[in-house]
């Protein structure tokens, strides 16, 4: 932008002498300033980020402890580094630019566009970038384990993928922005048609200034997209095969007095209280846990699929276990192996199957009773007590089993709903925090929206006063450069959210491995909230040009040169 608003003076200088190298030298320097000063501007509003985090962490349960700020010089070095050479890569290009102005020729047509450059080379380019991270990630969503390797192949996937999307923003400009270029101009005549002409009038400028909001809601709908997604599989993890009303455990996590579950059983209104604890053993399978339960009451708890045997006939030195543990380690009903358990020292114990269950959260690997698992379980107490409340009684219940248990601030009476909210909490938090940090994406791409339409402004000084002068008022020149603000943000979302949907797709197979139940689900509202703020973005960003536009005096804009 400032290139192009120099570009007479740059002429002018050239014309008294200055060479191209000096030229390029000066956009240089001027932006390796522009930076350091940018820099230690982030680098003090970093400090008072980093001050606010640990009481706003704190005010969460970080725990985070007391102390003065730790600043490494080489942190300050490295941040002022980084800043600079960020800023001199960008102005790099436009100094070449501005090198290769032509001194009579400005000076006598500043305000002529520049000649079309062909973009063959670089659709061929981002063909190829955008089919490779493709190809990648395809390959990516085959993959069920999130070993290191696995995800830095998705990592250069999602870079190849999205840099491809970067270099094919102007070949995929003329279709999209026609397509929405239709609908402005049916819904607001000729000045709907003038925006989307302008927005086609230098694809390069365009793509570039939408590819700034496409990498902000890119990562923002990546993010929401397995973000949702692992809520809802952890959602349903925590109530798969899970038939009671209350959950009892202990928030210290060490545990509960073997008695617990008798008390709750004695509570008005419980139908049943039915304690689980568990513990690891080693077989020639590998490492299974097994849940340790009363076998006869379990069943009114939970909901299990037997698949052979029975779980009535679960006793002493008898368990069942889950179809994938038996398929595992080659079980059928009436074997019997020979179980490590894993209590300190290991200790032999024969266990034999008498039944098998399609697998479910409710369980683990195997089933078995009280006896036979507490004394091997880590904290030889219970892990939490299941209870199931009788029909009609269960609102209102947890108050009376905080009472029977003596209102002990440890212990944590959860329904299903809360159930739902705690485990989805960690994951609500981490998307909450990570939107504050893509905002400023946002909000860079707010800045290239009106650098951009005050650049457009700048450049159809001539054009803007005709218009005026064969009858399109001022209400209609803000209509017309608000339209072309909205179109440009809508590519860009369109662009950002279909990138990143793609994106948390093919990825999204990585996380089968800690999380069974997952599967991508797409979160419609926060889409459609996305494409809102989008729209909210174009309309913002075009307030400041718009008005410029507006002001232009009509007989100095058709007179200028």
């Amino acid at each position: 932008m400032l290139i192009a608003q120099r570009s007479r003076e740059i002429a002018l200088m050239r014309a008294v002498g200055a060479s191209r190298r000096q030229v390029v030298r000066s956009v240089l320097v001027e932006a390796a300033l522009l930076g350091l000063m940018a820099s230690a501007t982030g680098f003090a509003l970093g400090l008072g980020i980093a001050a606010a985090m640990r009481p706003l962490l704190n005010a969460t349960g970080a725990g985070l402890p007391d102390g003065p700020l730790v600043i490494s010089p080489v942190t300050l070095a490295c941040s002022l580094a980084v800043g600079v050479l960020v800023t001199v890569l960008a102005a790099w290009l436009p100094s070449r630019k501005a090198a290769k102005i032509a001194p009579v020729a400005v000076l006598s047509s500043v305000d002529q566009a520049p000649p079309a450059r062909a973009l063959v080379v670089r659709n061929v380019l981002g063909t190829l970038l955008t089919g490779a991270g493709a190809l990648v990630m395809l390959y990516v969503s085959t993959l069920k384990t999130s070993k290191e390797s696995n995800l830095m192949i998705a990592m250069l996937g999602g870079t190849l993928t999205l840099g491809g999307m970067i270099v094919l923003a102007p070949l995929l400009s003329r279709p999209l922005i026609t397509l929405a270029g239709r609908a402005t101009t049916r819904l607001f005549g000729i000045s709907g048609k003038l925006a989307k002409e302008n927005a086609l009038r230098n694809p390069r400028r365009t793509a570039a200034t939408a590819s700034a909001l496409m990498i902000g809601l890119t990562l923002i709908t990546g993010l929401t997209v397995g973000g949702y997604s692992a809520q809802r599989a952890m959602d349903k993890a925590a109530t798969e095969g899970l038939a009671a009303d209350y959950k009892v455990s202990n928030s210290s996590f060490t545990g509960l007095d073997a008695g617990m579950a008798d008390k709750v059983a004695r509570v008005p209104g419980v139908a049943a209280a039915v304690p689980l604890t568990s513990a690891g053993f080693d077989t020639k399978g590998g490492f299974a846990l097994i849940t340790g339960t009363d076998p006869k009451a379990f069943g009114r708890t939970a909901e299990l699929d037997i698949r052979a045997g029975s779980l009535r006939d679960i006793g002493p030195g008898k368990i069942a276990v889950s179809d994938e543990f038996a398929a595992k380690a080659g079980l059928e009903v009436g074997d019997t192996i020979d179980a490590e358990m894993n209590a300190g020292k290991a200790e032999k114990k024969k266990l034999t199957v008498v039944g098998v269950y399609a697998k479910t959260h409710a369980a683990e690997e195997a089933l078995g009773t009280l006896a036979d698992v507490l004394p091997y379980s880590g904290t030889k107490k219970l892990d939490k007590v299941l209870v199931k409340a009788a029909p009609g009684k269960a609102t209102g219940l947890e108050r009376k089993i905080r009472a029977a248990l003596g209102d002990s601030p440890l212990l944590k009476v959860q329904s299903r709903e809360q159930l739902l909210k705690t485990d989805g909490g960690s994951i609500a938090m981490a998307l909450n925090m990570m939107y504050g940090l893509l905002g400023m994406a946002v909000v860079i791409a707010v800045l290239g929206v009106v650098n951009t339409l005050a650049m457009s402004v700048f450049e159809r000084t001539r054009e803007i006063g005709m218009l005026r002068a064969i009858g399109l008022d001022r209400s209609g020149i803000k209509q017309m450069v608000r339209l072309e603000s909205v179109v440009i943000s809508l590519f860009g979302a369109v662009l950002g959210i279909g990138t990143g949907t793609f994106l948390a797709w093919a990825g999204g197979g990585l996380m089968t491995s800690s999380m069974e139940t997952y599967e991508t689900v797409l979160p419609w509202g926060r889409l459609g909230i996305f494409l809102a703020l989008a729209l909210v973005i174009g309309v913002l960003a075009a307030i400041w040009p718009a008005r410029r536009a507006a002001r232009l005096n009509m007989l100095r804009s058709i007179q200028s040169s």
